[in-house]
């Protein structure tokens, strides 16, 4: 590997990791002050707080640390005279931008990757200690569809994995066929085993209740697909989850018949969202002056700093209204991408003069 190569990439790591654990620490800092006196329970508790607050910042911040560590690196070589040492060695932007976007790729997939994992859940992890002080999670009052039937859940323990006083009914022709109580189900693998569950059918005639039938059921299976994990994120409670959880519950959601916009809008804002980083790292390189000379440098730092923070801010602006249904999830992550990948391709692929 170039020495050229090893010099960049070494300076912009050394900017990153500095400015991820600065910005992440300022804003655990915050989360902590204004949520802190709301955890009612023991020390370690807090600390665990502290440490999901960490690890959710890392997941929202570091795209904004990839920009700003592009933007110190840039700054730095300039201000040494190393871009202009460089510039007169035959090298051009393209070649000093390799080691950057490959270290920007390598971030992007490590986080891409922690999303398959209990990472994801952070945020869920520390809202959870807030007001309790213990990492309880559970849901209340869940309306769901299975099928041709419909279902309401009192409870769900996605922890223990139980769902408490659901009661399950069909409605066919503006009529109910049956319903199902269950006091206590248990996550089995695939599905939930409902315990004790009663069944109530009822037989009508023409559009009078002739009669009913009830029976007794100490073990039934029903929700097949529907995983504790799903359960709790298609509810109020949740919004965390893995990648692969995702795209199973958009697939259950999708044969259910359901709307799969709050899935969508949150497997775009991990997935497709901080590819905007590549882009805005793109402009931002090419846009510095390398020479000092040329430009007021702080004036132009402290502009590529306000316009990253815009940037970043708007993302997660957008993406908010997406997963409410305001504004199509594709539309709001796909459109901005390639407006920012267009405009950095044509500073890439522009005539550039060496000096």
């Amino acid at each position: 590997m170039k020495l050229y190569y090893l010099y960049i990439s070494k300076h912009f790591l050394k900017n990153f990791i500095v400015i991820l654990l600065s910005i992440t620490i300022m804003f655990v800092l915050i989360n902590y002050l204004t949520y802190g006196s709301r955890i009612s329970g023991a020390f370690n508790q807090k600390i665990s707080y502290i440490f999901y607050s960490w690890e959710y910042s890392l997941s929202i911040l570091y795209p904004l640390a990839l920009v700003f560590g592009v933007i110190a690196t840039k700054i730095q070589l300039v201000k040494n005279n190393t871009m202009s040492a460089l510039y007169s060695f035959g090298y051009t932007n393209k070649r000093l931008l390799l080691p950057i976007l490959a270290i920007a790729m390598t971030v992007y997939l490590i986080f891409f990757f922690l999303q398959t994992t209990a990472f994801a859940y952070a945020k869920d992890d520390a809202d959870a200690f807030v007001g309790a002080g213990t990492k309880i999670s559970a849901a209340q009052k869940l309306f769901l569809k299975y099928n041709d039937t419909y279902v309401y859940i009192d409870k769900v323990d996605p922890t223990a994995k139980k769902i408490y006083g659901l009661s399950l009914f069909e409605i066919k022709d503006n009529k109910i066929r049956y319903t199902m109580k269950s006091p206590v189900g248990i996550y089995n693998g695939s599905g939930w085993t409902l315990k004790d569950a009663v069944m109530k059918t009822n037989y009508y005639e023409g559009d009078m209740l002739e009669k009913y039938s009830v029976k007794n059921f100490s073990n039934f299976n029903t929700l097949s697909g529907y995983k504790p994990a799903i359960i709790d994120t298609v509810s109020d409670a949740g919004g965390s989850m893995k990648l692969m959880d995702a795209y199973e519950t958009y697939k259950l959601l999708s044969d259910q018949g359901i709307d799969t916009t709050k899935i969508r809008a949150s497997v775009y804002n991990k997935v497709i969202s901080p590819m905007f980083i590549f882009g805005l790292i793109v402009l931002i390189f090419f846009k510095i002056p390398y020479l000092a000379r040329y430009e007021n440098i702080t004036r132009i730092a402290s502009i590529a700093i306000a316009i990253s923070l815009l940037i970043w801010a708007s993302f997660i602006g957008i993406n908010f209204l997406s997963s409410n249904g305001v504004i199509l999830p594709e539309l709001a992550s796909f459109a901005p991408i390639l407006v920012l990948s267009v405009l950095g391709l044509k500073s890439y692929f522009a005539k550039e003069m060496i000096a």
